[in-house]
């Protein structure tokens, strides 16, 4: 049985995949094979991606609009 930390993590982590914060399916199933550390991990990776994500987004807007302020 999963206990209710692991069962937070694999939705957090279910939201964190989501492009458009659109649902998207895992099978818990599946995710209920990772030990509580791992989810956590996955967690922190996927969260790491996000900010990279946000700080490459936000250069390359800023790079658009100094070239086109010229």
């Amino acid at each position: 049985m999963i206990d209710q930390d692991k069962i937070e993590l694999i939705e957090e982590i279910k939201h964190l995949i989501t492009i458009d914060g659109s649902a998207i399916d895992i099978n818990p199933n599946y995710l209920e094979y990772f030990e509580l550390e791992e989810l956590e991990d996955i967690k922190k990776e996927l969260l790491q991606k996000k900010e990279d994500s946000k700080t490459f987004s936000k250069n390359y807007v800023d790079e658009l609009y100094e070239k086109l302020s010229k």
